[in-house]
């Protein structure tokens, strides 16, 4: 079994990318804005969660903080399905799928509580967190430019986020 953390590849454009899975960052650079226009391709989530990955390690500490936790759910929604399945009820075709669900809502949690602000590493909080930049509002900012929350701007990267289980 091998458990994949990633992001849905959707576009931050007009229109939605085709759907994959992007478990891995590479070694590109930061995804430049791309030029608009006939055939040009927007920024997607996964050319984000692969420039995050490579500046800042987002997935890779939260495993780090969470690894354990995470753990511990997948044992639980095993035993779940096992006991489950002993007691009469149909075979669940997704035994994982608490524990799954449990680990996309905690990473988004992790966001959200800003948890990655306190490790001391290089560049977290984010200029543009402490500064308060949203895309979220027409001024480019919070209200009374307050801090916000790193890597959640628009919300799109931290929503794309998923897990799943190959073998």
């Amino acid at each position: 079994m091998i458990l994949n953390l990633g992001v849905v590849d959707v576009s931050y454009g007009a229109g939605p990318a085709a759907p994959k899975r992007v478990a891995k960052a590479s070694k590109n650079p930061r995804p430049r804005a791309r030029k608009s226009g006939a055939g040009a391709a927007p920024v997607t989530t996964g050319d984000v969660a692969q420039w995050l990955e490579n500046r800042y390690h987002v997935v890779e500490h939260f495993w780090e903080l969470h690894g354990q936790e995470v753990a511990d759910d997948f044992a639980d929604s095993l035993s779940g399905a096992l006991e489950s399945f002993l007691m009469g009820a149909p075979a669940n075709l997704n035994p994982y799928g608490t524990a799954l669900s449990k680990t996309e809502d905690r990473f988004r949690q992790m966001l959200s509580l800003r948890e990655l602000d306190h490790l001391g590493y290089p560049g977290i909080p984010t200029m543009a967190a402490q500064r308060g930049v949203s895309s979220r509002h027409k001024s480019g900012f919070t209200k009374n430019p307050q801090p916000r929350p790193s890597f959640i701007d628009s919300g799109l990267y931290s929503r794309s986020f998923t897990a799943w289980v190959e073998g």
